[in-house]
């Protein structure tokens, strides 16, 4: 019945899924009301939301637009469950805003399958993840998924490989700006952001280390579902796939990598993994286990919601 209801993207379901983004963002913050006597904690909080409600519409859009889904609103859907289990994004602006910036990257790299607009898209694409890099410096390594869209699309104009480093000094040379006009600590800020620390101990309770078990049980599920099922989807929409796939074991490796770890990091495996998610939802495969997955991946993203407030 639940699969019934999102099958077809309809503007009752979509606005369904975005009011439940803002429920969950407003039941989180209520815990804890300080922040409602500062303007600008206000402000903060207002755009934190705001962005991660752009986040899971362009997730949607990437899905829908490029062919990786049908006309349902499952992509969003998806978003919404996993982004439950972690509470703790509607306080991380960094985080959110770099994952949105990573977003905009990926809906150019994705739509590069068509060849139209190429060195736009590859500068834009690139551009996005230097920005984003100045949120959290390990989104750098989108970089990779930036060369490899090159190397299977448009390998053969050498201009292509030189945008990413134009988008490099664009972005460096503003930043640089920026912290001679504000009299920032642009190397300090560089030297912190470049940190790696590879220990997982961060966890202050065990919901925490249960919400984390959780999610990666479900992201190891989707991911197998979509390697054993990529031979069997549409030719064309093969490197998409791929990139997707890449997208999500990036974002594992900069969790891995990060300092100050914790599982808001998981934030940029989001995407890539309800667009999977989508896809083996939309499997022709007995409507049981289609309910099954779902209703499975709701209690668990309700359970550790609500078990981290």
């Amino acid at each position: 019945m639940i699969t019934s209801v999102f099958k077809k993207s309809t503007l009752l379901n979509f606005s369904l899924v975005v009011f439940l983004i803002l429920f969950f963002d407003f039941i989180y913050q209520i815990q804890d009301l300080a922040w409602s006597n500062s303007a600008v904690l206000v402000f903060k909080k207002t755009a934190i939301g705001i962005v991660i409600l752009a986040s899971a519409l362009i997730t949607n859009f990437i899905s829908k637009r490029n062919g990786l889904s049908k006309d349902s609103a499952y992509s969003i859907l998806f978003f919404l469950l996993l982004l439950l289990f972690f509470p703790t994004l509607y306080d991380n602006i960094n985080l959110v805003f770099a994952n949105f910036f990573i977003l905009l990257a990926f809906r150019r790299l994705i739509s590069l399958q068509s060849q139209k607009a190429s060195k736009e898209k590859i500068f834009d694409a690139s551009l996005w993840i230097f920005v984003a890099a100045l949120f959290h410096f390990w989104c750098i390594l989108y970089l990779v998924l930036v060369f490899i869209s090159i190397i299977s699309h448009v390998s053969g104009d050498y201009r292509n490989w030189l945008l990413p480093f134009i988008a490099f000094f664009a972005i460096a040379i503003i930043f640089a700006l920026y912290s001679l006009i504000f009299n920032a600590d642009a190397i300090g800020y560089i030297t912190n952001g470049i940190e790696t620390n590879f220990s997982i101990d961060y966890f202050t309770n065990i919901y925490q280390n249960a919400a984390l078990s959780i999610y990666a049980t479900v992201s190891l599920f989707f991911v197998i579902s979509m390697l054993m099922t990529l031979s069997s989807r549409p030719l064309l929409l093969h490197a998409s796939f791929k990139k997707i796939i890449i997208a999500f074991l990036i974002a594992v490796v900069i969790y891995v990598i990060s300092a100050h770890k914790s599982n808001d990091l998981l934030v940029f495996t989001i995407a890539p993994l309800a667009m999977m998610a989508t896809g083996h939802i939309e499997m022709p495969q007995l409507k049981l286990n289609q309910e099954l997955a779902l209703g499975v991946l709701i209690l668990c993203s309700l359970f550790a919601f609500f078990a981290q407030l």
